[in-house]
């Protein structure tokens, strides 16, 4: 059994120990902020969703919507809103990327455990104040105007929500968006996950279920066990 080993507040063991020193060694010798903050995550909470959050599909997602989103929005589009934001991971896969001037994004999930986790794996833009993690319900929010708004004074020209297959309410969510909001929408068609609710089972279905005014993109990738889905364009 391997010998548990204090560190900071948290008991974790040799192996923890191990992995944590070979991504703190690629962090000096990349420079990578973004490896320095996902460090700093994984040492100040003990979330087991972190490592799923940051695993090859999720990773693998996340750039494809970074390509597709530079390609047909271009470098700079404003302040970004993620919904369903998790642990943040898509907000610091943006906000690093160098091909981007993204203004701010604000990740919201309505899990109160998320924000704190988003917060340090997006730590270097934090202090910069580019990026902020907030508890809400997204079918509760108000997105009146154009672009829609997240408060009474927030307004965000890209609402990104990747989580469409968590909403079993997805017509009343669809219902709050403004028209004319540049969306990003990702879903698929894992049905054998408990949680995924409300999956497609192939784009023409995202499209019906997401009409656009105006479709910017749409495309399909095969992971693994399932097909991701994505829809970037104007309701």
């Amino acid at each position: 059994m391997p010998k548990p080993v204090w560190k900071g507040n948290a008991v974790t063991s040799e192996k923890d120990e191990f992995y944590r020193d070979i991504l703190e060694g690629m962090a000096i010798y990349t420079g990578s902020a973004f490896q320095r903050d996902v460090l700093a995550a994984i040492s100040r909470h003990d979330e087991p969703g972190i490592g799923v959050a940051l695993n090859k599909n999720q990773i693998a997602s996340k750039m494809w919507l970074a390509d597709a989103l530079l390609a047909v929005v271009g470098p700079d589009p404003g302040r970004v809103l993620i919904l369903g934001g998790w642990m943040g991971v898509l907000g610091a896969v943006l906000l690093h990327d160098p091909r981007f001037m993204i203004d701010q994004v604000v990740s919201i999930d309505i899990d109160p455990r998320c924000a704190t986790i988003a917060e340090a794996m997006n730590a270097t833009h934090v202090r910069e104040g580019r990026f902020a993690a907030r508890t809400a319900d997204m079918l509760e929010m108000d997105y009146g105007g154009k672009p829609a708004t997240a408060s009474g004074t927030d307004t965000f020209d890209l609402v990104i929500n990747t989580s469409c297959e968590h909403l079993v309410e997805f017509d009343r969510w669809w219902q709050r968006i403004p028209d004319g909001q540049l969306l990003v929408l990702q879903s698929n068609d894992y049905y054998a996950v408990a949680e995924h609710v409300n999956c497609v089972p192939n784009l023409d279905a995202f499209r019906s279920q997401a009409p656009m005014r105006e479709v910017l993109f749409a495309g399909e990738r095969k992971m693994r066990r399932y097909v991701r889905f994505m829809l970037i364009g104007r309701k």
